[in-house]
């Protein structure tokens, strides 16, 4: 499936990186990505098989990441006393919040002219869709929540090994960073459906010759934070909510699926044994077909 060259769209402050897979006048399906993750981990020919099902697929970087524009005015929020802070059941104050990461996503939509569109999101992408669909409900037909949460209190903790993703850097050379990046997958994905070594290799490889930017991961790590506990809103959604978990996710235990699909009315769960915090490629004949599944039931919905 042949796809755009990559472009920028320019949304309020930020230049926003993407690209398009699929003819323009078929449906729009956007993929968004979790933190610290460019839109390359929605890998090329991931994309192309979604663009044949009759999608116009739309990948791109979030703000603070990638070749998308950087909110270097943000700082580097001390990430130890934000999570004292929600501990405590107090503010976190964070340079943005999931909502403005949600509404650089409906700014890419109007620099495309998008009115309406399907979005698929894993991780924090997924967090991103649901604030989404809670403020601007009009602008999605369908939302696909993959490996995601609600973020509400008391749910189970990530494994030790993979915490120590989240709160270590990776290393900034070359082979360091690589070695990291693929490791991390290696614990991400487990043992039931890894990830190939070959197409992480080329993931990490991408991701660093696209540019790094650590201080932005953690103000997007911010922003999970401050964004606190989406349950009650997620309550209020009428659109079409399809949630996808994998029964071995280290990073986000299966409950926190079960949260999400319990929290939005008539959502539908499926669960996908073996499946960890990744989406290998044995695993996207699966997710390609649940993803086409949903957004061909709910055409026209929303």
């Amino acid at each position: 499936m042949v796809s755009d060259a990559p472009a920028y769209a320019q949304v309020g402050d930020l230049r926003i990186a993407y690209q398009c897979f699929g003819r323009r006048e078929q449906p729009a399906l956007l993929l968004v990505m979790g933190l610290g993750t460019q839109m390359v981990a929605w890998d090329d020919a991931f994309c192309g098989h979604l663009a044949e099902r009759g999608l116009c697929v739309i990948r791109f970087d979030n703000r603070d990441i990638g070749l998308s524009g950087h909110w270097a005015q943000g700082g580097r929020p001390d990430l130890d006393v934000l999570m004292q802070a929600q501990f405590n059941g107090q503010p976190v104050d964070a340079p943005y919040t999931l909502v403005d990461m949600a509404g650089d996503t409906v700014g890419l939509m109007d620099a495309l002219g998008i009115k309406q569109a399907h979005l698929a999101g894993v991780s924090m992408g997924a967090m991103i869709g649901q604030e989404m669909a809670v403020r601007w409900p009009e602008r999605l037909l369908t939302l696909t929540s993959i490996m995601s949460t609600t973020g509400a209190p008391g749910l189970p903790p990530p494994t030790p090994e993979a915490l120590e993703i989240l709160i270590k850097p990776f290393p900034s050379d070359r082979e360091g960073y690589i070695a990291a990046f693929m490791a991390a997958y290696q614990v991400l994905s487990g043992t039931i459906h890894p990830c190939d070594d070959a197409m992480t290799r080329r993931w990490a490889t991408a991701h660093y010759e696209r540019g790094l930017n650590p201080d932005g991961i953690t103000r997007q790590m911010a922003a999970i934070l401050a964004s606190g506990d989406r349950t009650a809103r997620l309550q209020r959604l009428s659109l079409p909510v399809l949630v996808l978990h994998g029964s071995q996710d280290p990073l986000l235990p299966l409950e926190h699926g079960h949260a999400t699909a319990e929290a939005v009315p008539g959502a539908r769960l499926e669960i996908i044994e073996g499946m960890g915090h990744a989406i290998p490629e044995t695993l996207w004949p699966t997710i390609i077909d649940l993803i086409d599944r949903h957004v061909g039931q709910h055409p026209d919905a929303g």
